[in-house]
């Protein structure tokens, strides 16, 4: 069986999962390609499975993005299938899961056309609804409402709604933890360092860099990224990274889910890729 692991052409030789995971495969018995899911000369149906790794400039074209796998589920297997995609490329799914009892960072949309009224938190971020590599993302302060609203602008002149969330202490301390959950079962966890520095300008390139080390998460992490994942439509995915901080009273919250294309930091869990690839065959053999 052919393998794709799909990526855009800017980001093949920036994924770290790709050689690991490509490794595993390969030692299984299944060729590995890295097609662009935005190269027109690709014959999908050519593939046993698709699997979305590093696609990561979906953000700038999500309806071309939503159709181009439609197309390929239509001819193969494509992972995560096209609705969890649908109801994922846009953050305004936490609203869905702070319905369903899961904490959440507390957000609040401005969609175009809406006018964004300032939050009464000290610092705080916007961001894109739908982003990726904290592209779009900055951090304020309350004296920078002006620049902040100038921000929130250009964001809906460029035809993103908005998220304002206020920036949580502990991240700069604690950090991010983002745990991979496959096929419903946790793997592993990593730690992110802060990634919005007050005062920065805007992320240049595919992603922010990232400060990446090993993490045993606590169990309160574990049932909240538990609960998180329960209440994805459709049941659990294939793969879910689940990205959360903890607010001032240190209960974890969803920051976001990962469910397109994430980095799941196999580099940092020995066997994590080999559990990633068997649990590949395991949906295809199901």
């Amino acid at each position: 069986m052919h393998v794709a692991l799909v990526t855009t052409a800017a980001a093949r030789d920036l994924d770290e999962d790709y050689a690991p995971l490509a490794r595993e495969f390969e030692a299984l018995g299944h060729p590995v390609s890295a097609p662009g899911w935005d190269d027109q000369g690709i014959a999908w149906d050519r593939f046993g499975v698709v699997l979305l790794r590093s696609a990561w400039n979906y953000t700038e074209d999500l309806p071309a993005f939503l159709a181009w796998a439609s197309a390929v589920s239509a001819q193969t297997r494509l992972f995560n299938p096209v609705p969890t995609l649908r109801w994922s490329t846009d953050k305004r799914y936490l609203f869905e899961l702070e319905r369903a009892g899961v904490p959440i960072v507390p957000s609040r949309i401005t969609a175009r056309g809406e006018t964004w009224v300032a939050p009464e938190a000290q610092e705080f971020v916007i961001k894109p609804s739908v982003g990726a590599g904290s592209r779009g993302a900055r951090r304020f302060l309350h004296a920078e409402i002006a620049s902040a609203g100038e921000h929130v602008a250009r964001l809906h002149a460029a035809g993103y709604h908005v998220l304002t969330q206020p920036y949580l202490r502990s991240v700069d301390d604690y950090g991010e933890s983002a745990l991979m959950v496959f096929d419903g079962e946790f793997s592993h966890a990593i730690r992110k360092g802060p990634l919005l520095a007050r005062g920065a300008g805007e992320v240049q390139g595919l992603f922010a860099t990232e400060t990446i080390e090993s993490r045993v998460p606590g169990a309160d992490e574990r049932e909240v990224a538990a609960r998180a994942v329960a209440a994805i439509p459709g049941g659990p995915p294939l793969y879910a990274r689940i990205d959360l901080v903890r607010d001032d009273r240190g209960t974890p919250c969803v920051l976001e889910l990962e469910l397109a294309e994430p980095s799941l930091f196999f580099s940092h869990a020995p066997g994590s890729a080999e559990r990633f690839a068997r649990r590949v065959l395991a949906r295809l053999a199901a």
